[in-house]
């Protein structure tokens, strides 16, 4: 278990800025006098800005400081999303149905939040007109173009031509 700030007997300088338990300024204090408070108090001395100078520590119940540190970072991991990189394959020679259809995909994955990687896979001579591959991934950016931007533009990659396309923020 790594801990961020050393605590009481952990503190190895002469002298630090003391901070008491209820924020007041106790000026600067030598370590073994600020230690007595600590423990007349009967909190502990933690050290909140090691590279200060000199050295701020503050007297507080250590324990209850992890713990509402604990409950804030698990808070803010609770609320962030985890943007996913989804593919959806396109042809170059795709029928008007089957574009739609993957179109529909392509704008649900936008706005469930998530990044679109759009892909045409190039067959046997099909790459020698890889402009054809270049317009339908065109198309999709301008069809999606209002809820999304383009984070990488068509670009041929061995046999398959990618664009990646990222949802717009709120």
């Amino acid at each position: 278990m790594s801990k961020d700030h050393l605590i009481n007997d952990e503190i190895r300088v002469k002298e630090v800025r003391l901070i008491g338990a209820d924020g007041e300024q106790l000026g600067i204090k030598p370590i073994r006098e600020a230690m007595q408070i600590a423990l007349d108090a009967s909190l502990d001395l933690v050290n909140v800005a090691p590279t200060a100078k000199p050295p701020v520590c503050r007297i507080m119940d250590y324990g209850k400081f992890r713990y509402e540190m604990q409950k804030k970072e698990k808070e803010a991991r609770k609320n962030q999303k985890i943007v996913e990189l989804k593919e959806v394959r396109f042809s170059a020679t795709i029928d008007e149905h089957d574009f739609q259809t993957k179109l529909r995909n392509v704008l649900k994955f936008l706005n469930e939040g998530d990044k679109v990687k759009c892909s045409v896979r190039f067959r046997g001579r099909e790459i020698t007109h890889a402009e054809i591959g270049r317009k339908v991934l065109e198309r999709v950016a301008k069809e999606a173009a209002e809820i999304c931007n383009v984070e990488r533009m068509p670009k041929l990659e061995g046999r398959s031509m990618i664009m990646i396309l990222q949802p717009k923020q709120q």
